[in-house]
């Protein structure tokens, strides 16, 4: 997969809506995309996405390396339809009030409606009321209707998902939109299934799009479960590079994905991550993580009596905003690496992740 084609599926997949608990319409979106290169697609009895690409090796049973990536992104959900007919909202996942006011937003009511996150002009606050900090309940959404006319089109627990429309950057490579977090790590799961379909691999391999991971890992801790993979590598993002901060806080973009380091991976999985992007030329970068990751790979490494895993992310800045940015050479170096860590896979290797 080349990087046009790259920006295509990535931009698809961050128009798509797609919020933690409704991932229907970006999960279709991902199945289709990685449908040429895989041996079956499915979807599991949570829902996550498992596209399963069967490998070489004739030992029984085989060897099973699961990619895994979350597909659901950061929104809202109706509280309330006030006499004024504005909807007011709380948050699904880590929304941060602050990047909501004057966006665009679409209401999954009885039909899709757009609308827009409002607030009182500036005109109308005192002094007073501009300093303080904005919150949630002061916020609302506006869809053009009377009281009458919402509460017939919505009800309390309708999904809401930001209306961002992805930008490609003129300079510098880059895609900017929402739910980069995590479609970003979707799309390295097409690039590898891509690089993959037409060579040799040992190893059976599930490339796995997650569920609810914005609201606790969820659907990593079914799919840990059910596939009971012999190793695991988790696909997200980090925070890319950012004024007034520097590594090891932020990571630089255009530099290559960063393999994560620290108790939550296994070591020699992380050192062959390392040796297959050095023997192959690809840029990387080397992220911290002394404790818990927070991503789905802290999930598989303690489902069952214990699943070897890493941790694979892409720099992005302005994570759970409207406008997350990425560079798409970071991407593709993603998905790459994934697919020539999977190449070389063998069973001594795997049996040897037996013994620390």
């Amino acid at each position: 997969m080349d990087e046009k084609a790259l920006q295509e599926v990535l931009m698809e997949l961050s128009r798509t809506a797609g919020v933690s608990g409704q991932e229907g319409d970006a999960v279709a979106v991902a199945s289709r995309c990685l449908q040429p290169f895989v041996t079956k697609v499915e979807r599991d009895r949570f829902g996550n996405l498992i596209a399963f690409k069967q490998g070489e090796e004739t030992s029984d049973p085989p060897f099973s390396l699961v990619l895994a990536a979350h597909i659901d992104e950061i929104g809202a959900m109706v509280t309330k339809v006030d006499e004024s007919g504005f909807l007011r909202f709380t948050g699904i996942g880590g929304i941060d009030p602050r990047v909501l006011l004057g966006q665009a937003v679409e209401v999954h009511g009885r039909n899709r409606l757009k609308g827009v996150i409002g607030a009182l002009a500036p005109h109308l606050l005192t002094e007073k009321e501009r300093q303080k900090e904005l919150k949630m309940e002061e916020l609302y959404i506006d869809i053009g209707f009377d009281e009458a006319q919402a509460t017939e089109q919505v009800r309390v627990g309708d999904f809401v998902s930001l209306a961002q429309a992805p930008l490609a950057m003129q300079a510098g490579g880059c895609i900017s939109g929402k739910s980069l977090d995590n479609r970003a790590g979707v799309a390295a799961l097409i690039v590898c299934a891509a690089e993959l379909a037409g060579v040799r691999h040992r190893c059976n391999v599930y490339f796995t799009a997650t569920l609810q991971e914005e609201v606790g890992l969820r659907g990593a801790i079914t799919a840990a479960y059910g596939l009971v993979p012999d190793l695991a590598i988790a696909v997200d993002v980090t925070h890319g590079e950012w004024p007034g901060l520097s590594y090891p806080e932020v990571f630089e973009l255009g530099k290559g994905p960063a393999i994560g380091l620290g108790p939550n991976f296994h070591p020699a999985l992380t050192r062959s991550l390392e040796d297959s992007a050095r023997e192959n030329r690809f840029p990387y970068q080397v992220e911290p993580v002394p404790g818990v990751s927070g991503t789905d790979a802290w999930v598989f490494q303690v489902s069952r009596e214990g699943i070897p895993t890493a941790l694979l992310s892409v720099p992005l800045r302005y994570m759970h905003t409207p406008v997350e940015l990425l560079n798409l050479d970071d991407l593709l170096n993603a998905g790459r690496l994934l697919a020539v860590f999977a190449r070389r896979l063998d069973r001594p290797f795997v049996e040897g992740l037996k013994c620390i």
